[in-house]
């Protein structure tokens, strides 16, 4: 069970460091849990922040954990790690462990979206004919958004009641509000389809206003046994259903499937709950087209019918049907590169009933993260909570 969360605060923070921002975090969210630093014995960290690995991370936090997990596979990497630490738990490998986040991108001035699809290295064979000829991330995302509406006739009003969703969400979100004010957004209020589709085009046809922030950021969450998650301070929320994919370009194949079609059944297969009785689908929003993709995917309607679905207005949380990205999600809140921390966060916040934008009566949340890029090579983490 997830038995103690944390989420930094500040979307704009200037000297400090990733690190920083984890420790902080972790020892918040242990706080939140009721447990103390040496209750640890699993640390679950990506790796790459400021080079240092599992073993730096472990020394930095002064844990002697018996689980080291660094998979990393991008924006999912969080959910990846959450399902592994179920795993690791039930087989009595560990009790609790602490998955860890941070990161500076704003700060740092990272162009993400703008930059080489791969970013810039040494040629591979994953680059090497996509970099060269000037792909960007955003590009990428753009031709799947393409796809989708020439494949099955979306409109960009459709896609844009996804982002109205969201900013409904974030402005009922203090840090939300806050963040969008330091990253000096041009309006921060509610939007409306129209403000969407009026917005500034930035790679055909991903309007401004269907792509994420670029923020600083981080969290922490603890997952315990359910021997240890019966006596913390917080009502545990359970994780009953997990699912992991890859996915790639291939000849013949459809962009705009993702993994998610793959990971999906998975985990709905293992918590042995159906769709209709999800109330909180928190789906990674780098852009409205990975929701999109997402909401189709894991099967909430058919593929290609995903358009009428997010159309009908039925998003929000004081909506009925399924809510998406109640805390404001990369569109509105935070994206420091890699977001899906933040979906597990405000997962568990809906089943403890502490969100801004509560759903009543929640009881069953996904978190499903995409990490690497929609369209190319990326992963999809599937992770079901259930409320105690």
């Amino acid at each position: 069970a997830i038995v103690g969360i944390n989420e930094y605060p500040l979307r704009v923070a200037p000297g400090v460091s990733s690190l920083q921002i984890k420790a902080d975090c972790a020892a918040k969210a242990l706080e939140d849990a009721g447990l103390k630093w040496s209750d640890v014995d699993a640390v679950y960290d990506t790796g790459g922040d400021q080079n240092i690995g599992g073993l730096g991370i472990s020394e930095y936090f002064g844990f002697k954990p018996s689980v080291i997990d660094t998979t990393y596979v991008g924006g999912t990497s969080f959910e990846f790690q959450a399902n592994h630490a179920r795993t690791m738990i039930a087989a009595g490998k560990c009790n609790v462990a602490v998955i860890t986040y941070g990161s500076t991108a704003h700060s740092d001035r990272r162009a993400i979206g703008t930059a080489g699809a791969t970013g810039v290295g040494p040629a591979t064979f994953i680059n090497n004919m996509e970099d060269s000829w000037g792909l960007t991330l955003i590009g990428n995302y753009a031709m799947v958004k393409n796809r989708h509406m020439h494949q099955y006739g979306t409109t960009n009003e459709q896609f844009a009641h996804i982002c109205t969703a969201t900013r409904k969400h974030a402005i009922r979100n203090p840090e939300a509000v806050k963040a969008m004010t330091d990253l000096e957004f041009v309006g921060v209020r509610e939007t409306t389809v129209q403000d969407v589709l009026e917005s500034r085009m930035i790679a055909y046809p991903l309007r401004l206003l269907e792509c994420c922030m670029v923020s600083d950021g981080g969290g922490a969450l603890i997952v315990a046994s359910p021997d240890v998650a019966r006596n913390c301070r917080k009502k545990p929320v359970w994780i009953i259903g997990t699912g992991e994919a890859t996915k790639y370009r291939e000849n013949g194949g459809d962009i705009t499937v993702s993994a998610g079609a793959q990971s999906g059944p998975v985990a709905f297969g293992d918590a042995g709950v159906s769709l209709n009785e999800i109330d909180i689908l928190m789906a990674y929003d780098s852009f409205s087209i990975t929701v999109m993709c997402m909401i189709e995917d894991l099967g909430f309607c058919p593929k290609g019918e995903g358009g009428n679905f997010v159309g009908d207005g039925h998003l929000a949380f004081d909506q009925p049907g399924l809510t998406i990205n109640t805390d404001g999600g990369g569109l509105s809140s935070n994206h420091p590169g890699q977001r899906g921390i933040f979906l597990l966060l405000e997962a568990t916040r809906q089943l403890r009933g502490e969100s801004t934008s509560q759903v009543a009566d929640a009881k069953l949340a996904v978190a499903v993260g995409n990490g690497g890029q929609l369209g190319s090579r990326h992963a999809t983490g599937v992770t079901i909570l259930a409320a105690d």
